[in-house]
């Protein structure tokens, strides 16, 4: 099985190390002195489960040069979707299968603008990791975990084939009975301590300890909820409060990608996280006050980030 990790950062970083370090044909899309690095000395990843390193590793930043892959496992932030789709497209063949692992909902829908919808799985990964030099991954926190499975949840050979490659490498992963359920419990959790993170740059610990900014974030989470529910989206009963115990019981010192990339001034999946949670409110008519304020504050400086001024 040919498998393609399209951006080799935190999450591609981590799960395309695991693939290739069990011995499966795994080649990372990568750019600048990351991609160098890793072409010179390999790939480390350095993690609470044990370090562990690739050497060599099949790297390049020209996904022409790969040929066709029989899966591609999308690992760009949120914002990158749209120009990932159109730079794999060599990558694509009648049988490949395509998956994004990443932050947010959207991200099925942006691929198949491009891809076609044939190839296109649901999925999302769980783990705090980052890339912390040029050929380094740092996993700081929750135990890794992929999750797959057809848009119209129906069985299928593609998936069932990820999921073994996956656990051949030891990697926790499942197939849910709802693709789409399982992406909203997860946008429901990274939405919420993405923004409010973002917002107070305090640790998860600290906001989920301190009484104002606990209700802040059982605020945050009630509202996502509620959207969730009025988009169809068959979430578990009291789903905003099973996340927050949920939460409760991660390490105290973890910082959500968004929240990482805000404050050290790098453009964000703020529009793909708080800003959905918004607009998807307003167009099922459910409001999101705290959302929609905690997307206000952190608006202007998303815009410096990417150069955008606002009018004066």
């Amino acid at each position: 099985m040919k498998i393609v990790v399209f951006g080799a950062g935190g999450v591609g970083g981590y799960f395309g190390g695991r693939l290739a370090q069990a011995g499966l044909d795994v080649t990372f899309i990568a750019r600048g002195e990351h991609l160098r690095a890793m072409q010179r000395d390999g790939l480390r990843v350095e993690s609470i489960g044990g370090d562990f390193s690739v050497r060599p590793v099949q790297a390049s930043d020209d996904a022409a040069s790969v040929g066709l892959a029989d899966a591609v496992l999308v690992c760009v932030k949120a914002w990158q979707v749209p120009a990932a789709a159109q730079a794999m497209l060599p990558l694509i063949g009648a049988e490949t299968a395509v998956v994004y692992l990443g932050n947010g909902i959207d991200a099925p829908r942006q691929l198949a603008e491009t891809l076609g919808s044939g190839p296109i799985l649901g999925g999302l990964c769980r783990i705090s990791a980052f890339l912390a030099a040029p050929g380094l991954v740092r996993h700081v926190g929750i135990e890794p975990a992929v999750v797959i499975g057809e848009l119209d949840n129906r069985p299928s050979q593609r998936c069932e084939r990820l999921l073994q490659a996956f656990q051949h490498a030891g990697v926790k992963a499942e197939i849910p009975p709802d693709i789409h359920v399982a992406i909203w419990q997860k946008f429901l959790f990274i939405a919420a301590v993405s923004g409010v993170g973002a917002l107070t740059r305090a640790p998860l610990g600290v906001i989920r300890s301190l009484p104002e900014t606990r209700q802040l974030l059982a605020a945050a989470l009630g509202e996502i909820e509620a959207v969730g529910r009025a988009c169809g989206i068959a979430l578990p009963p009291e789903a905003a409060a099973r996340t927050l115990a949920m939460i409760d019981r991660l390490p105290g010192d973890i910082l959500p990608s968004m929240q990482r990339d805000i404050e050290l001034g790098r453009p964000s999946e703020l529009d793909a996280q708080v800003g959905t949670v918004v607009s998807l409110g307003q167009d099922v008519n459910i409001p999101t006050p705290v959302n929609a304020l905690i997307y206000a504050a952190l608006l202007p400086q998303e815009l410096a980030a990417r150069g955008i001024t606002a009018a004066g």
